[in-house]
């Protein structure tokens, strides 16, 4: 190797994705801050879904997922669908919420290592669960999903690759 300027750079000791947050000045990331991937997040979120959909499934004998029963929906008999659906969302917003106050993390997030914190490093106060809970139930709602998925993919994308 000769003296030319490397396309890699190294960014003290740090991760590039601590560089791009601290580069766009988001927040400055503690030293020792490993910042957690998208899919690394996704499967949390996964493993929580499968968790609490579960349970939910045990305890009503399969009845919730009437939520998601379109012919339900679509019938005079539509507000079985409404409550089940309310059961569904209510159930993941306080298991995301009292999670988050017991163990500052979801399990999902725990068995993934994922530690959310706040930027100084302390813990989240419990407003801030509250609002976190309640931006998680988006993604469980059929084809909104889908749309808010895509856009947070664009711009997490754009945010990485700015000049592409």
């Amino acid at each position: 190797m000769g003296d030319h300027d490397s396309p890699i750079s190294i960014h003290g000791g740090g991760t590039l994705a601590k560089a791009i947050v601290q580069e766009q000045e988001h927040w400055s990331v503690p030293d020792g801050t490993i910042l957690s991937s998208g899919s690394k997040r996704l499967a949390a979120f996964a493993i929580d879904v499968v968790i609490v959909s579960s349970i939910l499934d045990l305890a009503t004998r399969g009845m919730v997922v009437n939520a998601l029963n379109i012919s339900l929906w679509a019938s005079s008999d539509f507000h079985y669908a409404v409550a089940f659906a309310a059961i569904f969302l209510t159930t993941h917003w306080l298991y995301w919420r009292l999670t988050g106050l017991a163990f500052s993390r979801s399990l999902g997030q725990k068995v993934l290592g994922i530690a959310i914190v706040m930027e100084d490093g302390s813990q989240v106060e419990s407003n801030i669960w509250d609002r976190r809970a309640f931006a998680k139930l988006i993604y469980l709602l059929p084809i909104v999903n889908v749309y808010f998925g895509v856009y947070e993919l664009a711009k997490g994308f754009s945010e990485a690759y700015p000049s592409v």
